[in-house]
C-alpha cells in the first residue's frame, strides 16, 4: 500500500516517514503537491498525508487533491481554530490531527482511515492460487505456468487483483478506473486499456489472443481460466 507525504520540513518529514513505514505503507516523501497530483494517473496511492501547512495553504492543498481523485487525505497542522478545522473538513480531508501528534497515534489513526476506506494494506492480502496463474502481493509478483515469475507495477498489480478476486464476472471500466486509480466518474477507456494491454504482456501466452483477460465491448473486463 502506497502513501505520499507532502511536507515541507526534511526532519518532520523524515519521522513521518518512518512512522507510517513501520504502520505498513511503502512512503514517497516530497513537498511538491503538484507534481504528485500531475503524475497521479501513472502514480497512484493510498493515502496522502499532508504536514506543516498553514490551515489557508491546507485547505487549498486537499480541494485540489478531491478535483483529482477520493483516496484519503490526512492532514498534520498547528491546532486550527474552529472555523479552519471546519473548511478542512468541508474541503475534503477525512482527518485534520494536531501538531506535534504522537507517533503511534498517528499509526493508528492512519490504519483506522485506511480500513474505513476500504483499502487494505498489500502484504496483508492473501495470495492468491488460480489453477495456472497464482499472484503474490507480499511482492507483487504473478507466476504462470511455464513461464519465470514477472514482477508487476502497482497499476498492474491492482488491476490483476481487482480482475482475478472477480473471476468470471465482468467488472465494468468505471470500476477498474475507481479500484485501480483510486478516483470516482466516468471511466477513461483508453487508460484501462493501455494498462490491460501492458498486463497481458507480462501474463499471457499470447497478448493478440489473450487467454486470461477478456475484453467485454463497451462494459469492461473479464479474468476467466474457462478453456475454449
Amino acid at each position: 500500500m502506497q502513501a505520499f507525504l507532502i511536507a515541507s520540513d526534511s526532519d518532520e518529514r523524515e519521522v513521518l516517514t518512518f512512522v507510517l513505514r513501520h504502520a505498513g505503507l511503502a512512503v514517497s516523501p516530497g513537498g511538491d503537491l503538484a507534481r504528485v497530483l500531475a503524475n497521479w494517473t501513472e502514480l497512484p496511492a493510498d493515502l496522502i498525508v499532508l504536514a506543516g501547512d498553514e490551515p489557508s495553504q491546507a485547505q487549498e492543498h486537499v480541494m485540489a487533491i478531491r478535483a483529482i481523485t477520493e483516496v484519503p487525505v490526512v492532514v498534520l497542522s498547528e491546532a486550527p481554530a474552529e472555523d479552519r478545522l471546519l473548511s478542512l473538513l468541508r474541503a475534503g480531508a477525512d482527518l485534520v490531527l494536531p501538531r506535534p501528534v504522537s507517533p503511534l497515534v498517528l499509526a493508528e489513526y492512519v490504519r483506522v482511515v485506511l480500513r474505513r476506506s476500504g483499502a487494505v494494506p498489500a502484504f496483508m492480502l492473501p495470495r492468491l492460487d488460480l489453477q495456472e496463474i497464482s499472484l503474490d502481493p507480499a511482492t507483487r509478483t504473478v507466476a504462470v505456468t511455464g513461464r519465470e515469475p514477472c514482477r508487476l507495477t502497482q497499476l498492474e498489480f491492482r488491476l490483476l487483483y481487482v480482475l482475478m478476486t472477480n473471476r468470471e464476472q465482468v467488472v465494468p471500466t468505471e470500476a477498474i478506473v475507481e479500484r485501480v486509480w483510486g478516483y470516482a466518474g466516468e471511466g477513461d477507456r483508453e487508460l484501462v486499456r493501455g494498462l490491460v494491454s501492458r498486463l497481458r504482456h507480462k501474463i499471457e501466452p499470447d497478448p493478440e489472443k489473450p487467454r486470461f483477460i477478456e475484453t467485454i465491448p463497451s462494459v469492461g473486463y473479464r479474468f476467466s481460466l474457462e478453456t475454449s
